[in-house]
């Protein structure tokens, strides 16, 4: 047996779970027990690879329509030793760049330059510069009152601070700024963050970005960098993130999560959260919920 399913249920979906649990344990005939991680939240079904498409496509389709979420991945070395994650609709739930625009009175341009950039449809550098020149001459103050907005994704801070209890070290790598990302990672104790840099002269927004521009591939550099320099393995590491410049990035983790991704995201990845929070992620590491901090 070396290979794990991992249901996972959303609050609304709980009261599904222990039946589908069973009914795709049935169907595939998994001789092992259910292990459950959070009974009635999250369960483990423990299978021999050789069965791999027969469970994995018998669970997705008795868990469609549901809020229940489902990975399958080999059982050995799940728990991750590097966690990288994106910032912006993934560890905090909001886009700041739209939160900025409320004080310039243009949100929902800025919001839709934002959803196309995440989703792949337009350029994400040239997004990033067309949506900041709009900002061009506010007062540099305003950027604290904006950040005061911001809202942590739930389960976040329970993610983080459990896997940098067992050890493992933290990464938050943003395409958006720094003023923000670093006030999340403080907040968190993440070890290490990476993000852009607004251009502010004599206590204004200029307008523009300092070079270089955290990209798509900037993300990926930054977690095979972190994954050498710290000797792990990238079968070790897991990376999260919802928009097209975490393409990459998800690509090269050991595991790289969508998570209530853009869906050009969610339709190229291989593992997907579309319901639960960000616990989620232990869940899928085998985390039980009793070792879970906070």
């Amino acid at each position: 047996m070396d290979t794990v399913l991992t249901l996972i249920a959303e609050p609304h979906g709980a009261s599904d779970l222990p039946r589908l649990v069973a009914a795709i344990a049935d169907a595939v005939r998994i001789p092992v027990e259910p292990r459950w991680l959070s009974p009635g939240e999250a369960c483990d079904l423990i299978f021999d690879a050789r069965c791999l498409t027969a469970v994995e496509g018998i669970a997705r389709s008795l868990i469609d329509g549901t809020d229940i979420d489902a990975l399958v991945q080999p059982l050995d070395g799940r728990r991750k030793r590097i966690l990288v994650a994106d910032m912006e609709a993934t560890i905090i739930e909001n886009e700041m760049l739209d939160e900025l625009a409320d004080f310039r009175g243009c949100r929902r341009q800025i919001a839709d330059i934002t959803r196309r950039a995440m989703n792949g449809e337009i350029d994400f550098v040239a997004a990033l510069e067309a949506r900041v020149a709009l900002f061009a001459g506010m007062e540099d103050r305003v950027l604290e009152e904006v950040a005061g907005r911001i809202r942590l994704t739930p389960g976040a801070r329970a993610l983080t601070a459990t896997m940098r209890a067992a050890g493992a070290v933290t990464m938050l790598v943003s395409g958006g700024f720094g003023i923000f990302a670093e006030r999340v990672a403080a907040e968190l104790a993440l070890d290490h963050v990476l993000a852009n840099r607004l251009d502010i002269a004599a206590g204004r927004i200029t307008g523009t970005v300092q070079q270089p521009i955290v990209t798509g591939e900037t993300k990926r550099q930054a977690l095979l960098a972190l994954a050498a320099e710290l000797r792990i393995p990238l079968d070790q590491t897991m990376a999260v993130g919802d928009g097209a410049n975490d393409l990459q990035m998800l690509a090269a983790a050991g595991v790289g999560v969508a998570f209530h991704a853009k869906p050009l995201v969610a339709a190229r990845t291989r593992y997907r959260i579309d319901h639960a929070d960000l616990t989620s992620l232990l869940y899928v590491q085998g985390y039980r919920k009793d070792e879970i901090v906070g």
